[in-house]
């Protein structure tokens, strides 16, 4: 559906609920891309108000006034008001600010103690994020802004509903419901109980509910008290229901029985080969001239030998056990002996990985490149000017790396997990149908024989034109994916 006929019908469906204003819905999260980012649910809580919005939403967004925000971001950034809040026997500072941006409103938390530094502060991010938490309940009353909806992102925010239903079900938010996104169910948010109750006055009936391994789990009271509970992918919210992938609070998502999963989109203002002005050339499905130039100039720039029929291999990724690294580890070393093939790869993490990764360079030179660190402009350079795009992770919850690499006619390499299941389709030599590649096990003769299929099908002009095609065709739009949070928000009031 176009994008006015996706607001209709989200506008018939408030109706339906009895709504006669636009649906309030608040986002709050630990981070909020472009403001602060470390991970893939910044990008989330960047993009989809601004597309809710544009469907006729009221949508809004409450994140800590990181440091790094201040930085960036200051001189554009308006004060509202402050005031204090009481943290068992400690008093707090909660600075309300406010910044608009793509016509959006993010009310930033301020306080130097728990937002002056670093995202997440070593060894007291369970007070940083209960602080919060009890600042973004305090603060909607006095911002007279009550929301429908409350979009709670992670454990961060998954102390909010219990705190909603048991210490603020008298007041104005008493109605307001909840909707707790799990973006990756391992981080859980762990306390001593003594912590929680003394600092949020949390009771001791309510201790048993957010029991995990002995302590408090900010997650899992999320995912008991929550109204509704999903997360970003359907293939992942089906395995975080089971031993496996549930880090486990498999039984209690068992036995809620209502988690589903809604696939991130991309936003396409962004990432759009045909527009995108950090990389070199343009280009679209139909004409991809451009292309040639990117892989050309990628070359060039990560200091590879410049040879464009030699099909390059790419990887944009944190380094760490998810991403799937042993597995390159095994067998990348052997794919660039036997094959005329090449390897970049930028991100940084764990150091085990970033000096193996050196290695490879040194041992492959010409060949492979490994840019240690983050740099949002060469990202784009690598989703334009690959040919394919490793992820072989252990376990993803969505993944927004495929979907843009598949945008830019760079065809995805992944294991068969998660967000990457539902979104890319594996090549069919026979039939010609596919996005990308896949592999089941987490495997090194799996991991490589995918890609060799990859690097058979380059071979074959006719299939690797077919292929890039079906891929850069497939619409992962932020419209369709902000219309289904709309019909999710609007099922729950």
């Amino acid at each position: 559906m176009q994008i006015d006929e996706l607001r209709d019908s989200l506008a018939a469906m408030a109706a339906e609920k009895g709504l006669d204003r636009p649906a309030r819905i608040l986002l709050t999260a630990a981070e909020c891309a472009p403001l602060a980012k470390t991970g893939g649910l910044a990008d989330v809580v960047g993009t989809l108000p601004k597309y809710l919005n544009a469907l006729g939403m009221d949508a809004r967004v409450m994140v800590p006034y990181h440091s790094v925000i201040k930085a960036k971001y200051g001189e554009q950034v308006e004060y509202l008001f402050s005031f204090t809040v009481s943290m068992g026997w400690r008093t707090k500072f909660v600075g309300v600010n406010r910044l608009t941006l793509d016509g959006v409103c993010i009310w930033l938390i301020e306080n130097e103690e728990y937002f002056g530094g670093p995202i997440y502060l070593p060894d007291r991010e369970g007070e940083q994020y209960a602080f919060f938490t009890r600042a973004v309940l305090e603060s909607l009353f006095r911002l007279d802004f009550i929301p429908d909806v409350i979009h709670c992102n992670d454990w961060h925010t998954g102390m909010l509903p219990l705190l909603l239903k048991t210490q603020y079900i008298n007041s104005p938010l008493g109605q307001t419901r909840t909707l707790l996104t799990i973006h990756n169910i391992a981080y859980q948010g762990l306390c001593n109980f003594d912590f929680v109750q003394d600092y949020l006055g949390i009771q001791e009936g309510s201790l048993g509910l957010m029991e995990r391994y002995g302590m408090a789990s900010f997650l899992k009271a999320g995912c008991v008290m929550a109204d509704r509970v999903n997360t970003v992918s359907p293939s992942y919210a089906r395995e975080i229901c089971t031993w496996e992938y549930g880090e486990g609070l498999d039984p209690v998502l068992s036995l809620r029985g209502d988690v589903g999963g809604i696939v991130n989109g991309i936003d396409r203002a962004v990432w759009d080969p045909a527009s995108d002005p950090k990389i070199p050339a343009n280009f679209t499905a139909d004409d991809r001239e451009g292309k040639i130039a990117c892989k050309a100039a990628l070359m060039e720039e990560t200091g590879l030998e410049v040879a464009l029929d030699r099909p390059l291999i790419g990887m944009v990724t944190r380094l760490v056990e998810q991403k799937g690294l042993e597995l390159v580890m095994a067998a990348m070393d052997e794919l660039l002996w036997q094959n005329d093939c090449a390897f970049v790869l930028l991100g940084n993490g764990n150091r085990k990985y970033e000096g193996w990764l050196k290695g490879l360079e040194e041992r492959h030179p010409g060949r492979a490149c490994a840019w240690i660190g983050y740099d949002d402009d060469l990202s784009h350079h690598i989703y334009a000017g690959c040919d394919f795009f490793l992820m072989p992770s252990r376990f993803e919850p969505c993944g927004i790396s495929q979907l843009i690499a598949m945008a830019y006619g760079t065809l995805p390499i992944v294991r068969e997990t998660g967000g990457l299941r539902d979104t890319v389709q594996p090549y069919n030599q026979y039939t010609g149908e596919g996005t990308g590649f896949s592999f089941a096990r987490m495997d090194g003769m799996d991991f490589a024989d995918a890609v060799r299929r990859a690097l058979a099908a380059y071979s074959n002009p006719d299939a690797m034109n077919g292929l890039i095609h079906q891929a850069m065709a497939v619409d992962y739009s932020c419209d369709n994916w902000a219309y289904e949070y709309g019909q999710l928000y609007l099922s729950m009031l």
